[in-house]
């Protein structure tokens, strides 16, 4: 059997769901690793568990990107090439309904936005949304501070009170005055601080939570009771 097998019989076992993987070089072989797809919702688009991710990186090479389309054509969508170039990795798309594949590679594609992306730990997640609306917005390229490779290891110690001011963040002592560009640092259910999101204006944020497409949001009553922290940029 060839990683393709592997990779459709498990498309098969997750519909009507996609189901998402990774092609990794794995003691000499190319093999499928079957990962969990998180996204709230994995009719439309699928999130790779950044867990399965780590401990794929850590047992070997990963070469590449798998999903299946339930019912449609392999073709690729917008947000399957905004993945592909910002992981830089080639992808493979498998059509359950159809039985066809379609491969494709980084080729200078660009996303038409910031909206829409599918979450990915360290390569799409709320830090990076802030990252790239301020290179987009401000043309300000944000300093990189080391973040843990498993996203399990982050949540049972965040790291964004320590992060932000490494990135030229200063904490307001208030948060009476937000403005425009602010990073509004928020409790989880968790109880830690562990998620942030960047004041756009109009009482909106840009936002990317963990199981759904970035977005813009309305800073409703949730996240009002949620916010424990304003960072202004003073870099």
């Amino acid at each position: 059997m060839t990683w393709k097998t592997d990779a459709a019989k498990h498309a098969e076992e997750c519909m009507p769901k996609e189901s998402c993987g990774l092609l990794a070089v794995i003691k000499g072989k190319e093999t499928y690793w079957p990962c969990k797809n998180i996204a709230e919702s994995g009719f439309e688009y699928f999130i790779i568990d950044p867990d399965d991710w780590a401990e794929c990186e850590d047992t070997g090479e990963i070469i590449g990107i798998v999903h299946s389309h339930p019912y449609d054509p392999p073709q690729p969508s917008d947000n399957d090439k905004a993945s592909c170039e910002y992981l830089d990795l080639p992808s493979h798309i498998y059509s359950v309904r159809m039985k066809e594949w379609c491969s494709f590679e980084p080729s200078g594609w660009k996303a038409p936005s910031l909206i829409g992306r599918s979450f990915i730990w360290g390569v799409h997640d709320c830090w990076s949304i802030i990252h790239d609306w301020y290179k987009e917005t401000k043309n300000i390229d944000l300093k990189i501070w080391d973040r843990p490779k498993k996203i399990k290891d982050f949540i049972e110690n965040p790291l964004f009170e320590k992060g932000l001011p490494i990135t030229g963040f200063k904490k307001q002592p208030t948060d009476d005055d937000i403005q425009v560009g602010d990073v509004l640092l928020f409790q989880s259910t968790s109880g830690n601080l562990d998620h942030v999101a960047v004041y756009i204006g109009d009482n909106m944020i840009l936002n990317h939570n963990i199981r759904r497409l970035s977005c813009r949001e309305p800073f409703d009553l949730g996240y009002q009771q949620a916010l424990r922290g304003v960072y202004r940029y003073a870099a």
